[in-house]
């Protein structure tokens, strides 16, 4: 079936936060009272689920939304430190030239995502979902499904971890995994994927699903 619809995660597949994530990790850990990690660590984490890294560094579920509204109000001040990848915007451009309506389903603040996007960009999507949890991916996903009017089979969520792989099989659409985000191929490959780009220019592929 034609992609008509690419819903896209942000942080990690749109934009390039994954140093600056690094960068301010042991202040919000310090500030919420978890386990700070090692220079050397934050690599070897990126092969492990959101559950499993809260697990390690000792953070109860609880603490997860305090963690995140933190680290959203640091990327807020920081906004101009953290690009697109290259070639994104190219890719936008060309999805939006050839007819595939685009979305955004992100759990980072609305705020941020149009601010590094900013406006030329932004006013490409036609739905941006926002703010949600980690864990509350599927249901904005069925969210934009339905006012898109799409059919699942017609849409393809596209993201770099495994905790997007799961919220698009509840959803019931496609999901693309990117190597260039917060977690390696590898690990996308067995949380399971139906398309998978090397490099952001290969998101035009796409068009020919």
């Amino acid at each position: 079936m034609s992609c008509r619809l690419a819903i896209f995660d942000f942080d990690g597949t749109l934009a390039d936060s994954f140093p600056f994530f690094v960068s301010v990790f042991n202040q919000i850990a310090d500030q919420h009272g978890f386990r700070r990690i090692a220079a050397g660590e934050a690599q070897g984490l990126r092969h492990h689920d959101m559950r499993a890294i809260m697990r390690h560094v000792g953070m109860p579920a609880w603490k997860l939304p305090l963690a995140s509204s933190s680290f959203i109000g640091l990327m807020r001040e920081n906004a101009a430190r953290i690009p697109l990848f290259d070639g994104i915007e190219e890719v936008l451009q060309g999805l939006d030239r050839a007819g595939v309506r685009l979305a955004i389903v992100s759990s980072n603040s609305e705020q941020n995502v149009r601010l590094i996007l900013g406006p030329e960009l932004g006013g490409l999507f036609a739905h941006v979902e926002c703010g949600m949890s980690v864990f509350g991916k599927a249901a904005r996903l069925r969210k934009v499904l339905r006012q898109a009017a799409v059919a699942p089979g017609h849409a393809l969520y596209v993201g770099d971890q495994a905790l997007d792989a799961e919220a698009a099989r509840k959803a019931g659409v496609g999901f693309g995994a990117v190597s260039w985000g917060y977690a390696p191929i590898e690990a996308l490959r067995r949380a399971g994927l139906d398309r998978e780009f090397g490099a952001p220019g290969e998101l035009l592929h796409i068009l020919r699903s």
